[in-house]
């Protein structure tokens, strides 16, 4: 009994304080709730505005102003016909049978990308691979206006090209310093890729300064072998880039022009995560130029670098581990502006005038933007010292005089190199006249035909062709849109070939 009472006791003091601490805690002011000024975790990505306030990230401005800059190309190039000499045998029938059954014929080819508009009077920048080798230029501004363009100048060492529509008041987008843009940096890739006009796609600069040897150049060196002359120092970005995004604009945040999309690195042919942007330093040089004169001016140090490893550093003993390697002067022993000035193979340039130098693709891109004529002070380490020489850059021929753009005649457009043929060889043909095509270049007869070198031309337009003088002299008489009847023999073939096309 007793201890029934001492429970009975305690249980009745326990509720007693209990209601005693909730009584008094409700007289209390209550404690504030802590609020989080961190950014909420969602999958919304966050930036902070002027105001310092966190905001949700938005491109719906910067959108639609560079949508409006950025164009759709269509490039069209003829066809092309091939023919053997039962065609001659067919031709009064054709009109009423349809085309020659012997005849091989190669419709025309159309190849679609994208363009940025750069001034208010029609100024287009575009790749050199959307446009190259066109016969006519279609342009699609965003309101779906529609216009022919003139190709103005094209550049294959940068892949870059400008072209024009004869219009007023265009919207267009400015360039910025590519220079001061940072990996990690929020970017927009915007163009037609798949023909789907006007699409925006969003990343970061992912890396800076890439080389990835995507560009062919059809340059020459002294004794005719192919020479490297691409300039390739590509923005990487991870903002989706897929074919028909070539062209294209890759910006800022602000609209700013940083780049024109170029390459995409795929096994697939389709994005997987990277592409190519050229930087505006570039850009704005290349076109600037073929604008103002129509070619790149081009200035050259007259060397041939590697970037330094760690390979190169043990084998030559260097005392640095970044900067570009003099690995000698190649085809301009006789015209190199770096061995005028005291630069000496072995050398590491390490800085440029105030730019540091890391690698050979930093010094590449560097030098691109220069002219003939420009002086460069040039840092190497030689030996572990460093020294400085004062460099004045000079075109691919040694002076330092402007490149003028190359005036082509016909037979030059056509890309064709003739030569007389030694009447021995014509016999052991069987023939009794015609040329040799010495080489075939970059022009209509590359695109449009099937003659390479070698072929024995013994008729343009069934005129007989005795000297190359001869068949110069036809082709020169023609004018653009005129067609040309090709007829000859390789010399392994009895077979006679006809081939048709266009100037």
């Amino acid at each position: 009994m007793k201890q029934f009472f001492a429970l009975l006791i305690a249980a009745i003091l326990g509720s007693g304080i209990t209601l005693a601490v909730v009584e008094w805690r409700g007289k209390q002011t209550p404690a504030p709730v802590a609020l989080t000024t961190a950014m909420p975790a969602s999958q919304v990505a966050y930036t902070v505005n002027e105001n310092g306030e966190t905001v949700p990230l938005d491109f719906t401005g910067v959108a639609d102003k560079v949508t409006k800059a950025v164009v759709h190309i269509r490039s069209k190039s003829e066809g092309r016909v091939t023919t053997d000499s039962r065609e001659r045998e067919m031709d009064p029938f054709r009109y009423f049978f349809g085309p020659n059954p012997f005849e091989q014929r190669q419709g025309p080819s159309q190849s679609t990308g994208s363009g940025v508009i750069i001034n208010a009077g029609g100024y287009i920048v575009t790749n050199n691979h959307v446009v190259q080798g066109a016969d006519q230029v279609t342009v699609t501004l965003n309101d779906n206006r529609e216009f022919k363009a003139e190709v103005i100048g094209t550049d294959p060492d940068t892949d870059l090209a400008v072209i024009k529509v004869n219009q007023k008041d265009l919207p267009f987008l400015s360039f910025v310093n590519s220079d001061a843009s940072k990996v990690g940096q929020w970017v927009l890739a915007v163009g037609n890729p798949f023909n789907l006009n006007s699409t925006v796609t969003a990343g970061i600069i992912s890396a800076k300064g890439r080389n990835i040897n995507i560009i062919n150049s059809n340059n020459q060196n002294a004794e005719g072998r192919p020479a490297n002359t691409a300039i390739e120092s590509f923005i990487q970005t991870d903002a989706a880039i897929n074919p028909g995004n070539s062209g294209g604009a890759l910006v800022d945040l602000n609209g700013g022009l940083l780049g024109i999309n170029t390459a995409i690195a795929s096994p697939t042919g389709s994005y997987s995560g990277y592409g190519f942007a050229v930087p505006a330093n570039i850009v704005s040089k290349v076109v600037e130029d073929l604008i103002s004169f129509g070619a790149v001016q081009r200035g050259w140090l007259g060397i041939e670098v590697r970037s330094i490893d760690n390979e190169l550093v043990k084998q030559e003993d260097l005392a640095v581990n970044e900067g570009a390697y003099v690995n000698g002067f190649g085809d301009f022993e006789t015209r190199s502006a770096a061995k005028s000035a005291g630069i000496e193979k072995g050398d590491v340039i390490v800085k440029l005038d105030e730019t540091p130098i890391k690698n050979s693709t930093a010094l590449i891109e560097y030098i691109g933007r220069k002219r003939p004529g420009d002086k460069v002070l040039v840092t190497v380490n030689r030996d572990g010292k460093e020294k400085v020489f004062t460099t004045t850059l000079k075109n691919r021929e040694g002076s330092v005089s402007a490149v003028k753009p190359e005036e082509k005649d016909a037979v030059a457009a056509l890309g064709l190199e003739l030569e007389d043929v030694d009447q021995k060889v014509l016999k052991q043909m069987d023939l009794t006249s015609g040329v040799r095509v010495k080489n075939v270049t970059t022009g209509k007869i590359s695109r449009y035909t099937d003659i390479e070198k070698g072929f024995i031309i013994t008729s343009i337009d069934d005129v007989a062709v005795k000297t190359s003088k001869q068949a110069n002299e036809i082709l020169n008489r023609k004018k653009s849109g005129d067609r040309i009847i090709i007829s000859g023999y390789y010399p392994d073939s009895p077979r006679e070939l006809i081939f048709g096309l266009r100037m």
